[in-house]
C-alpha cells in the first residue's frame, strides 16, 4: 500500500544558541523553554489551525493547512518572543529561528517526511535568530495576502537538496516593527538582498584611518545577487559562489567537556554575523555541524557544500584564561589565507564570546575582500567592481586610493544602476574626500553624495551604513541632526563589528556641542568596542582634558600615540593640519577638541 501523502505548509523552528544556553544554565533554560512553548508557541499554532508534529528538544516541527496560516503564526511567534525577551538579560534570552515551506510530504502517525520537510529545516537554519525564512513557493502564495517585508536573499545551495532554493527573509528588526496582532503592515516593501562581507583587523594605523568604512553594508540591499547554482545530480560538486563560506564547529580542546557550549556559541555567532553582510553566502549552522569531529579536508568540504572558503577553529580554556584559534582556508586550493590567535580572561564569558566573534569577523573582511578582488574576471559584473572598490579602501587613504575606489563604484553603478550598495559606497567616498580636504569641488561632491544616499535610503531604509554616511554628509553643517542617524545605525546593527566607530562619532558631536559628560561616556564605549582605533583615544583625551581629568587625558594621549605610531599627535599644529571643513565646524573643533587636547598636554608646535 503506498504511503499517505498530503500537501501542507511546514513550519520548522529551533532555538538559536541552544548549546550555549544549556551549557550556561541547563535547568533554567529548559524551564524557560517549556514556559514559552506552553504559553505562546503551542497556543499560536492552534490559533492558526496548525498541529505540532513533534518537539525536537531544541525546536519543533508543525504543519498547517495553509501557508498564510503558517506565516502568520511564525510572525506572531517571533513578535511575541521579542516582547517576552525585552526584559530578559541577553545571555538568558531564548530566541527562535523559523523556516516555512510548502510541500507534498509523507504522513505517518507521529511524523512527516520528505523533501518539503528538509527544505523547511534548511530555511530555518538560514534564518537569523528572531527572524523567518520562507521559500519562493510560500512567498508566491502570500504575496498579495500578507505584505510582510520579506527580503529576497537569492538562490541558496543547501545540503542534501538537489536544486537550489530561492529564499526570502524577514529580519528580526522588521518583525519588531510589525503590529502585535500580526496583521499585515501597510505597503509592501519588496526588496532584494545581498548576503555578504565583513569588517577589518589589520595594522593599527590602517584600522584607525579606514575602520569606519571597512565593514560592508550590513545585510540586505535592494539588488539581489544569485548565490550560485546547485548540483544537477546528487553527489555532483556545487558551483561555489563568490564570498561563500562555511563556519565549521569550533573544536573544544579544554579538559572540561562542559566548555563545548562556549565553542558552539562562537560557531553559531559567527555564522549569524557573517550571514548579515552583503554578497556573503554562509552555509547554515545545521549543515556545518554535521562535520563535527570529522577530519578537515577543505577541498572536499568545498566540493560538497559549494563554498570557496572554510573557517575552522578551536577553543582551549585553562583556569581563568581562554585561547581561541581560527584560520581561513581557500577550499579551491587548500591554501591557508589567514590565521589568528585570541587570548583573553574569562571574566564574562558572554561578553568574551561577543568580543571574539566580532574580532574574527573584522579580520575576515580584509582577507576575503582582497582574495575575491584579486581573482581574474574576463567579464566583470557589478559585484566584481564593488569588491575592487572595497579592496582599494583597505589601503591607507590618499587621492590615488580614493580615485580608484570611486572609479570602481562608478563602474558598478554603470552596470547595475539600481545597486544601493554601490550608491552608498560611492557616496561615502565622495563625502570622505570632502572631509579630508582632497576634493577638487566640495560642493559638487557633497551634492552628489547627498543625492546618492537619498536614493539608497529610499530603496533600502534599513541600511545602517546609509544612515551613517548621511550623518557624515550632515556633519559639515547640521551636526545636531547627525546623532539620531548614528543611533539609527546602531539600532539597525547593534552587533556591528565597527560599532565603536559609530559610538565615537556620537561622542565627538557631543564634544563639539560642549556636552562633555555625554562625550566621555560615548567615547569610552568606543574605546571598549574597538580599542585599536587611535582616534577614539585622542578624542577621549580631548574630552577628559575639558573635564579637568588631566591624568586620564594624558594616559589616553599616550595610547593614541602608541597605536598611531611614532611622530603622531605631537602638536596642535600637526593635528589641525588634517582637519578640513566649513568655518563653522572648524570653529567648534577649536573651541572644544583642540582646547581639550591643549589641557591634555599637547603643545602648540
Amino acid at each position: 500500500m503506498p504511503p499517505i501523502r498530503r500537501l501542507i505548509a511546514i513550519l520548522a523552528a529551533d532555538v538559536a544558541g541552544y548549546s550555549r544556553l544549556m551549557g550556561a544554565d541547563e535547568e533554567g533554560t529548559h524551564a524557560r523553554l517549556k514556559v514559552h512553548l506552553a504559553q505562546l508557541i503551542e497556543p499560536k499554532i492552534k490559533e492558526h489551525r496548525g498541529h505540532t508534529v513533534k518537539n525536537t528538544g531544541d525546536g519543533l516541527l508543525a504543519e498547517f493547512p495553509s501557508v498564510v496560516d503558517a506565516v502568520r503564526c511564525a510572525v506572531e511567534i517571533q513578535r511575541g518572543m521579542a516582547e517576552r525577551n525585552a526584559e530578559t538579560p541577553e545571555d538568558k534570552r531564548i530566541t527562535f529561528r523559523i523556516g516555512v515551506n510548502l510541500g507534498d510530504v509523507i504522513v505517518e502517525e507521529h511524523d512527516i517526511f520528505g523533501d518539503g520537510v528538509n527544505v523547511a529545516a534548511r530555511l530555518e537554519g538560514l534564518a537569523e535568530p528572531g527572524g523567518i525564512c520562507i521559500s519562493r513557493v510560500v512567498r508566491d502564495q502570500i504575496r498579495d495576502k500578507l505584505p510582510y517585508p520579506f527580503e529576497d536573499k537569492g538562490e541558496q545551495s543547501v545540503k542534501n537538496i538537489v536544486r537550489s532554493v530561492q529564499v526570502y527573509a524577514l529580519r528580526p528588526e522588521a518583525v519588531a516593527e510589525l503590529p502585535v496582532s500580526g496583521a499585515p503592515i501597510v505597503g509592501s516593501r519588496r526588496r532584494g538582498v545581498l548576503a555578504c562581507g565583513i569588517g577589518a583587523i589589520v595594522a593599527a594605523v590602517v584600522v584607525a584611518i579606514t575602520a569606519w568604512w571597512l565593514w560592508p553594508m550590513t545585510r540586505s540591499s535592494p539588488t539581489a545577487t544569485p548565490a550560485g547554482a546547485a548540483a544537477t545530480q546528487i553527489g555532483q560538486p556545487l558551483t561555489a559562489p563568490r564570498l561563500s563560506i562555511v563556519v565549521l564547529p569550533f573544536v573544544n580542546l579544554s579538559n572540561d567537556a562542559d566548555q563545548q557550549f562556549f565553542a558552539d556559541g562562537i560557531t553559531e555567532d559567527l555564522t549569524t554575523d557573517l550571514s548579515r553582510v552583503p554578497h556573503m553566502l554562509v552555509i547554515s549552522r545545521n549543515t556545518a555541524f554535521t562535520y563535527r569531529n570529522k577530519p578537515i579536508d577543505a577541498k572536499q568540504i568545498g566540493r560538497e557544500l559549494g563554498v570557496r572558503y572554510v573557517l575552522e577553529g578551536s577553543v582551549r580554556r585553562s583556569g581563568n584564561q581562554v585561547r581561541v584559534n581560527a584560520q581561513l582556508i581557500d577550499a579551491t586550493t587548500d591554501a591557508h589565507l589567514w590565521a589568528e590567535r585570541f587570548d583573553s580572561d574569562t571574566g564574562d564569558l558572554f561578553a568574551l564570546q561577543n568580543d571574539i566573534t566580532r574580532r574574527i569577523a573584522r579580520a575576515l573582511n580584509i582577507t576575503l575582500v582582497a582574495a575575491e578582488a584579486a581573482r581574474p574576471s574576463e567579464r566583470p559584473d557589478a559585484l566584481d567592481y564593488i569588491l575592487r572598490g572595497r579592496a582599494a579602501e583597505l589601503n591607507p587613504p590618499g587621492t590615488a586610493v580614493s580615485t580608484k575606489a570611486i572609479g570602481a563604484f562608478e563602474a558598478a553603478l554603470t552596470i547595475d544602476p539600481s545597486s544601493s550598495e554601490a550608491r552608498i559606497r560611492l557616496a561615502g567616498e565622495l563625502i570622505g574626500r570632502v572631509l579630508n580636504g582632497t576634493s577638487t569641488s566640495s560642493k559638487a561632491d557633497t551634492d552628489r553624495a547627498e543625492a546618492l544616499i537619498g536614493e539608497a535610503l529610499a530603496a533600502w531604509p534599513r541600511s545602517p551604513m546609509a544612515h551613517f554616511v548621511k550623518a557624515q554628509i550632515l556633519s559639515q553643517g547640521l551636526i545636531e541632526e547627525t546623532i539620531p542617524l548614528e543611533e539609527k545605525a546602531i539600532h539597525l546593527s547593534p552587533r556591528d563589528p565597527l560599532i565603536g566607530i559609530w559610538y565615537s562619532r556620537i561622542g565627538v558631536v557631543h564634544l563639539l556641542q560642549s556636552r562633555i559628560d555625554e562625550a566621555v561616556n560615548w567615547l569610552e564605549k568606543a574605546c571598549i568596542a574597538t580599542p585599536a582605533v587611535p582616534f577614539h583615544h585622542i578624542a577621549l583625551a580631548a574630552a577628559l582634558g575639558l573635564k579637568g581629568e588631566r591624568e586620564r587625558a594624558a594616559a589616553e594621549l599616550v595610547e593614541a600615540r602608541r597605536l598611531r605610531g611614532p611622530g603622531s599627535y605631537v602638536s596642535i599644529a600637526q593635528i589641525a593640519n588634517g582637519y578640513f571643513g566649513v568655518p563653522k565646524i572648524r570653529a567648534l573643533y577649536e573651541a572644544t577638541y583642540f582646547a581639550g587636547l591643549r589641557k591634555a598636554g599637547v603643545p602648540e608646535e
